[in-house]
């Protein structure tokens, strides 16, 4: 790909993958060393659909030298694209993040000690980002990747695997259960408040917006909230014929845990009938075979397909900082 002097090459990254031909991730660098910010904005959107089709085929792009060193720079790279912003503030996420443009934020404020188990985004609420975008700021001194996997993959090898479960998946979808704490709790990776989740004031408030998205909810003693969601489909079928395992019940059912969330208990098929736990364990263990961990570099940029790709966080020690911004359906 090119546009004048603006050159961009293909290139291959340590542990990628491939599947019928197609690398995953995607790897793209920007071969022009004095490559400006506006000619990088000028190529994505003159190749923003060539891009958006590659995302969906290769399940996951990664950006290496492109000319972005700062939040604001990052915010710039997205909006070439031009497609709608999905905000963090009138989204249903159940991760504290801090906002550092309106439409770029930090990834998950959780502290690096936890593992951030592999979903899609949002898919344990009724609403949710078609794409995401991650920039990495500043790399981690150590630890702190980005896995990501497949899951048309997965759901092929779920499905060969346990067969029996990948159907009442299918079929009867799943429903999370979640406590969201009545102020934000930065040392969980779940630990958003039920004001801010909800966009709420009030209990009254949050109650109407709960009864509109056709939630089940408790308030608990200590004032925080329990909240139930209805039926969510577990398998996605995709425009082009593929499957795709779309869901969370891989990070409730391994992740969920903090001073309010006990994991056996934030996950259930649609009917209620508790999950085979043994089968969700193999869940995990095949994503994990299938993953690819995304070693940061200082510029990186990530686009991830939603419907195609799960992502999570690796722990880490020092000072790791991945912005990420959403893109709506």
């Amino acid at each position: 790909m090119s546009n004048g002097a603006f050159q961009v090459e293909t290139i291959q990254v340590p542990g990628r993958q491939t599947y019928e031909g197609r690398e995953f991730p995607l790897a793209l660098r920007c071969g022009a060393p004095t490559a400006t910010l506006d000619e990088t904005a000028a190529w994505l959107a003159e190749n923003r659909d060539a891009l958006e089709e590659q995302a969906a085929l290769h399940g996951a792009i990664l950006f290496r030298g492109f000319p972005l060193a700062t939040a604001e720079d990052f915010d710039r790279f997205v909006s070439a694209f031009d497609w709608p912003n999905f905000a963090y503030d009138e989204s249903l996420s159940n991760a504290v993040r801090v906002n550092r443009t309106r439409r770029v934020f930090t990834a998950n404020e959780a502290p690096p000690t936890v593992t951030i188990f592999l979903h899609h985004e949002m898919a344990q609420t009724p609403v949710y980002p078609g794409k995401l975008f991650f920039f990495c700021e500043r790399p981690a001194e150590q630890g702190g990747a980005t896995p990501l996997c497949r899951s048309d993959i997965l759901w092929q090898r779920l499905s060969e695997c346990c067969p029996n479960f990948a159907e009442d998946c299918r079929r009867k979808g799943l429903r999370y259960t979640n406590v969201m704490p009545s102020a934000n709790d930065a040392n969980s990776g779940m630990g958003r408040s039920w004001q801010s989740t909800l966009g709420a004031e009030t209990q009254e408030a949050a109650e109407r917006r709960l009864k509109t998205l056709c939630y089940d909810w408790q308030w608990l003693a200590d004032g925080c909230l329990r909240a139930t969601t209805p039926v969510l489909d577990a398998v996605r079928d995709l425009p082009d014929g593929r499957r795709a395992f779309f869901n969370q019940l891989i990070a409730a059912y391994c992740g969920w845990k903090d001073s309010r969330n006990d994991p056996a208990k934030s996950i259930t098929f649609g009917d209620g009938a508790p999950l085979d736990g043994d089968a969700a364990l193999e869940a995990a263990r095949l994503a994990e075979e299938i993953t690819f961990d995304l070693v940061w570099q200082r510029g990186d940029v990530a686009l991830v397909d939603n419907y195609v790709t799960m992502h999570g966080r690796r722990a880490f020690s020092g000072t790791r900082r991945v912005l990420a911004s959403l893109i709506a359906a």
